[in-house]
């Protein structure tokens, strides 16, 4: 038990304690110096051991009987008033002890002190994951289905609840405390070795800088996934050396830019991402005149994309900010017929629905409809449980920050491979998406998989084996098993070379694959298949490079 569960007993056992060993001490004394009658009608005085004997049965209500010789009268008054005193002093202790048992101080400290304990055990790297809602939540399934494990810091009960009700596999330690504090973030581990990452997405700006601060403080080396939502805290995170720093309105600000440039390049991100697939519809804007319902964090982030792309767009905002003469801002509700009409809506072609609240996000593109069956309609979605009434609401465009939150938070953390990927085809133009995009239809299909194949002793152990004595080509990834003239659905978008700490992206078929380059593969389950034979089987090695099975295997 830690030290201060082990206090709270002390404290609060105290005074019963001491009860009982007074009325222990009196009672032994009593016997010793009373005067008892052995068998033969002599004198007799107990020894201390006897006494002690006595009333230990007698005091815990046994009462195997008069000991070590029937008690004379005067014996027999003292133990009267002794079963009282110590019975009394027992229920008190017992009591107390009852008492304690339900202090939910003492509680919370035996919770602590076993949640300490699973960490302890922690011989896996694992991810820190502070606060427990939908988005942490999915994040927790994403890791657990890696070689990585996930520790839940978390203040409210319902959801510690929910959590435990949730039943990970693998098991996912949770502590009720706040994540803020130092003491909280040592007891989840975050000075451990074998901890790699921590993730805070809180929507207090403020608190998730705290964290970051208290994190590195603690431990310099450890990986941040942190959300920041204005420049100020996101210059902040960055100075403080937070690897991730996720900004889910500029990520929708991103998306839109993307919709207006090059659609493909998007389409190719929701896949990676797994919000989409290839053959979805193009995310196409119209060129005219927009009309943004919102000039909050998210109206300033879509402002700056409009303004970029010489955009025509109206805000409406409920709340009178600071004006600027360049913003065309009109102040009302935006689900408010006359509002809607003041800002143009008969003549713009398109509307996007960007407030803090979906049930008026809705509200505004129903009534925009209303007013203009012809209007593109664009909606933010804050949360993602709300997905299958926006489906519903027969929204054209629906941007999900929370679900992208999700994907970019574990790819940066267990899949960096995918984030450097995304990164790149960000700098690339709408032509280039789009050829890419029909490859990977034509070679794969709709939704391919995107597979990691780390070439290291753990998990490509034939092929690193292999290359400690001769060269390998990338195009044995792709050999049929089968057949090995045939080629398997698969092509590689990255190589990484830790060596080098370079990318190849798209890399040639011809190209030489070193121990531990990371390869980003695009294919289906059954290439993934072949690819982890080939990786760790020297029989499918050895067929795949020389097309004959190998059918001796010598042993030094």
């Amino acid at each position: 038990m830690n030290d201060s569960a082990l206090w709270l007993v002390l404290n609060k056992m105290k005074v019963p304690f001491l009860a009982i060993i007074l009325s222990y001490t009196v009672s032994i004394i009593g016997l010793l110096l009373i005067s008892g009658i052995d068998n033969n009608g002599n004198a007799h005085h107990m020894s201390i051991f006897d006494a002690f004997y006595f009333v230990t049965y007698t005091a815990s209500t046994i009462g195997f009987g008069e000991y070590p010789f029937e008690f004379t009268y005067q014996q027999r008054l003292w133990v009267s008033a002794m079963i009282y005193i110590s019975v009394v002093s027992w229920f008190y202790a017992i009591g107390t002890l009852i008492s304690l048992l339900q202090d939910k101080l003492f509680i919370s400290q035996i919770k602590q002190y076993r949640f300490k304990k699973q960490v302890n055990k922690l011989r896996e790297k694992f991810i820190i994951v502070l606060g427990y809602n939908y988005v942490t939540s999915e994040i927790i399934k994403i890791i657990n289905q890696t070689d990585y494990r996930v520790v839940v810091v978390e203040n409210d009960k319902n959801k510690v609840d929910n959590l435990i009700l949730e039943n990970f596999t693998p098991h996912v330690p949770v502590l009720r405390a706040n994540t803020y504090d130092s003491q909280t973030l040592e007891l989840a581990g975050v000075k451990s070795m074998f901890c790699k990452a921590l993730v805070t997405l809180y929507k207090n700006d403020e608190l998730n800088l705290r964290i970051a601060v208290t994190t590195k403080m603690l431990n310099p080396n450890i990986k941040i996934a942190a959300k920041s939502t204005t420049k100020n805290h996101t210059e902040n995170l960055k100075d403080l050396d937070v690897e991730v720093v996720e900004n889910p309105f500029k990520i929708i600000a991103s998306q839109i830019n993307l919709a207006l440039n090059a659609p493909n390049i998007l389409k190719l991100e929701r896949w990676i991402y797994q919000i989409g697939k290839l053959n979805d519809k193009l995310p196409i804007l119209p060129v005219g005149r927009y009309i943004v319902c919102g000039y909050g964090r998210f109206g300033q982030e879509i402002y700056k994309v409009f303004k970029a792309n010489n955009v025509d767009a109206v805000f409406i905002e409920i709340q009178e900010p600071k004006r600027k003469k360049d913003i065309d801002i009109i102040y009302g509700n935006s689900d408010d017929k006359h509002i809607l009409t003041n800002a143009g809506i008969d003549r713009s072609v398109a509307i996007i629905a960007g407030t803090q609240n979906d049930t008026v996000n809705i509200s505004i593109l129903r009534t925009a409809k209303k007013l203009n069956s012809n209007i593109i309609t664009i909606a933010r979605e804050n949360h993602i449980e709300d997905f299958s009434i926006f489906n519903n609401a027969n929204i054209d465009v629906i941007f999900m920050p929370s679900k992208i939150l999700i994907n970019k938070t574990t790819n940066a953390l267990i899949k960096p491979s995918a984030d450097k990927f995304i990164k790149y085809i960000r700098t690339k133009d709408e032509s280039w998406g789009q050829n890419l995009v029909k490859q990977l239809i034509k070679l794969i299909g709709e939704d391919p998989i995107l597979y990691l194949l780390h070439l290291s002793e753990k998990h490509s152990p034939a092929v690193v084996e292999e290359l400690k004595t001769s060269k390998l080509k990338l195009s044995i990834f792709k050999t049929s098993l089968s057949n090995y003239k045939l080629d398997n659905s698969v092509m590689a978008l990255m190589i990484y070379n830790t060596k080098n700490q370079k990318e190849i992206i798209l890399p040639s078929w011809d190209v030489d694959i070193e121990p531990n380059d990371k390869i980003l593969f695009a294919s289906d389950q059954y290439s993934v298949d072949e690819i982890e034979l080939i990786a760790n089987n020297i029989f499918e090695l050895h067929y795949a490079i020389n097309g004959e099975e190998k059918r001796h295997l010598f042993f030094k």
